[in-house]
């Protein structure tokens, strides 16, 4: 783990994220420790549970990672449930980060109205394509959240579109997930200078794949 953290830091990278939500909770907060104490208080770190707490459970991992200043704790409890969000969001002063499995303006809706949501983790490709993205994403400027899409593995088209809310929109230009694992399979792969994106030349939205 050191020499990964220590090795992205060197190419620029000032914000990364950890995946916890395992069986043990102090496993999770043994290894959160340790990547704060190797990136230093400087770094921006975000601990992504993909759903794996129930609300009690949440509720306690959360109370202990909040203590390692995070800059989100993500997907804590199943995605659906807006009332839990709710709820830990009133027990727990910590910033959530959701959205990379809502699929619809609806329950995005539901989630903004809330005011359990800090960052809106909208999806392009999960909820159906472009005009429904740009939609939640006016939505979320509306209330003051800040767009930072999901990623996994379509940085491709993401990359446009968060220069979109910057430009068009005003959304804060805060940060951007890198997945490079299916980088190769591109045509106009993303290109990262220094820890950051750089702004795409080709026309289109980089989607598109070689050849073989």
């Amino acid at each position: 783990m050191a020499d990964n953290i220590k090795k992205a830091m060197a190419k620029g990278f000032t914000a990364m994220k950890l995946k916890v939500g395992s069986k043990e909770m102090q496993r999770d907060i043994r290894r959160a420790e340790l990547v704060r104490k190797i990136a230093g208080d400087n770094a921006t770190i975000m601990f992504d549970a993909n759903q794996q707490w129930n609300l009690p459970q949440a509720i306690a991992v959360c109370s202990e990672l909040k203590n390692l200043n995070p800059y989100w704790i993500e997907e804590p409890t199943h995605p659906d449930d807006v009332q839990a969000h709710v709820a830990l969001a009133k027990k727990v002063n910590v910033k959530l980060a959701l959205g990379e499995h809502v699929p619809n303006k609806i329950i995005f809706k539901n989630f903004i109205l809330s005011g359990c949501l800090s960052f809106n983790q909208v999806d392009a490709v999960r909820v159906g394509g472009v005009s429904e993205f740009i939609l939640i994403s006016l939505l979320s400027k509306k209330y003051g959240i800040p767009v930072v899409p999901h990623v996994w593995d379509m940085g491709q088209i993401h990359q446009h579109l968060v220069l979109f809310n910057h430009i068009s929109i005003g959304h804060p230009a805060l940060l951007l997930e890198h997945i490079p694992h299916l980088s190769p399979y591109f045509s106009f792969p993303v290109k990262i200078s220094n820890g950051k994106y750089q702004t795409p030349q080709e026309p289109g939205m980089s989607a598109d794949l070689k050849k073989y």
